[in-house]
């Protein structure tokens, strides 16, 4: 929630975490150069379900929420591809950004040579497939997460995980739901973040034991996430708390769906 304000700088309606305050500072001065407006005093106020440092996409959604409500406040009626732009640049990467902005299914493209954003291909996702989190009480935020990678990894590696996921992306862009099963195996990220994060290894393990079609860390964690079928989401669901139980890590357990629409303003 965004409205103007008198001072010349971005103010909480109320006490929040420095890092969302600096967050929200930024994405009004990438709005402002971007817009090419002159930055305007304005409070904000966040709310919502997504929580921070859980590999859930917490900062693009601040970005995209203070974007979508200064191009409200200015009437300077940007579209949704310029909002993705502008947030692809802040964020260093489109994935949360454009998905959240366009809703769907979304593989986007920058530019290889300067990293501008250039486009998104959007694939609707039917109500008949559920996304079960286990978010364990554990943060991790990117920049630590980022450390944890080598800086350099085996070709086959990255053949791999290459191959993974145009072959997920497949089996979404033909609704053939079942080839999930056969999806997913990352050896980029997973083989060092995972081993961190107690108990996340089981509790995908756990979920596709249950029914889930297939499972992955989210993001750079802590939370992991199993696809399902809508009929065996709350069993997914409790196994894979169960796991994190196992592990003696507090969990959090949420059944989702995927928002087709994306950025709105109410």
């Amino acid at each position: 929630t965004l409205k103007q304000a008198a001072s010349a700088d971005a103010q909480p309606e109320r006490a929040g975490d420095g890092r969302a305050h600096e967050l929200v500072a930024a994405a009004a001065t990438a709005f402002s150069r971007a817009a090419g407006r002159p930055a305007g005093g304005f409070r904000y106020r966040i709310g919502g379900e997504v929580p921070p440092a859980r590999g859930l996409g917490s900062s693009a959604t601040i970005i995209a929420g203070v974007h979508a409500g200064l191009d409200a406040l200015h009437g300077t009626q940007l579209s949704r591809h310029q909002l993705a732009a502008i947030g692809t640049a802040l964020e260093g990467n489109p994935e949360n950004i454009c998905a959240g902005i366009l809703g769907g299914f979304t593989v986007s493209r920058c530019d290889p040579a300067t990293g501008a954003y250039v486009d998104t291909v959007r694939i609707a996702v039917p109500t008949e497939l559920a996304f079960v989190v286990a978010s364990p009480a554990v943060e991790m935020s990117t920049r630590e997460s980022r450390a944890i990678l080598p800086k350099r990894v085996p070709f086959f590696d990255a053949a791999k995980s290459i191959n993974s996921a145009a072959y997920l992306t497949a089996a979404f862009a033909t609704g053939d739901f079942e080839k999930l099963r056969h999806a997913v195996g990352d050896f980029l990220h997973e083989p060092y973040r995972l081993p961190r994060i107690p108990g996340a290894r089981d509790a995908i393990a756990a979920g596709v034991a249950a029914g889930a079609l297939c499972g992955w860390l989210s993001g750079s964690g802590s939370s992991v996430l199993c696809v399902a079928r809508c009929a065996s989401a709350g069993a997914v669901a409790t196994a894979m708390h169960t796991a994190f139980s196992q592990a003696g890590v507090a969990s959090e357990k949420r059944v989702l769906g995927a928002d087709n629409d994306g950025l709105r303003l109410e």
